[in-house]
């Protein structure tokens, strides 16, 4: 039987996030050598997310499902060769800068047509981005055989409601998360993608 494949959508706002990069940027980009980026903020709240939702982290093969208790998150990059997804393994035992690390290290093998198959295979879910191409709003593509992929948009300021009523201005962003209804209910989904909206919108946490 082939994957029924649905999209739920939400909308996080973004100023803790860049408040941080803001605040801890110089330092970071001191002690790392790289900028502190956005990248490593989802990847971290996804990991917890996945703790908490196991199933978007499981896989269909052949009637059975099968749970991983290890995150290999794939993070699509562009590359030389156009878009590839290289794996960061065992995510959830890395730091926001290791993780920071890894991307920018895959990002430069890919533009330099260095990535290996090992690089892109055995992810356990995929984080894609389709703001770098000034994406607002798309639908993202499984990376079989995994259950889930979240899709990051580009950021936008809009009106938000402060408080008092008062009209305050936010950078949102939407997150789409594609999932295999086979195995993933859409309360799961919609926990899922809420749980890394409360992490963005409270990212000292991950840090």
């Amino acid at each position: 039987e082939s994957a029924a494949i649905l999209t739920t959508f939400n909308e996080v706002d973004m100023s803790r996030v860049m408040e941080l990069r803001e605040r801890y940027g110089a330092a970071f980009q001191e002690k790392h050598g790289i900028k502190l980026g956005f990248m490593g903020f989802f990847v971290k709240a996804a990991v917890e997310a996945l703790t908490a939702y196991p199933s978007v982290n499981a896989e269909v093969r052949g009637d059975a499902v099968l749970f991983k208790d290890h995150y290999d998150v794939g993070v699509a990059v562009g590359g030389g060769k156009g878009l590839v997804v290289p794996v960061i393994r065992d995510a959830d035992q890395l730091s926001l800068a290791q993780i920071e690390l890894s991307i920018v290290e895959l990002a430069k093998r890919a533009r330099e047509n260095r990535i290996t198959m090992e690089d892109l295979s055995g992810g356990t879910f995929t984080i894609s981005n389709g703001g770098i191409y000034g994406s607002m709003l798309s639908t993202p593509i499984l990376n079989t055989p995994q259950s889930g992929i979240l899709g990051l948009h580009k950021i936008q300021k809009k009106p938000a409601v402060g408080p008092d009523d008062t009209v305050v201005v936010r950078p949102m962003m939407y997150l789409a998360l594609s999932y295999d209804h086979r195995i993933i209910d859409g309360r799961e989904a919609v926990g899922f993608l809420v749980k890394v909206k409360e992490l963005i919108e409270e990212p000292s946490r991950l840090m």
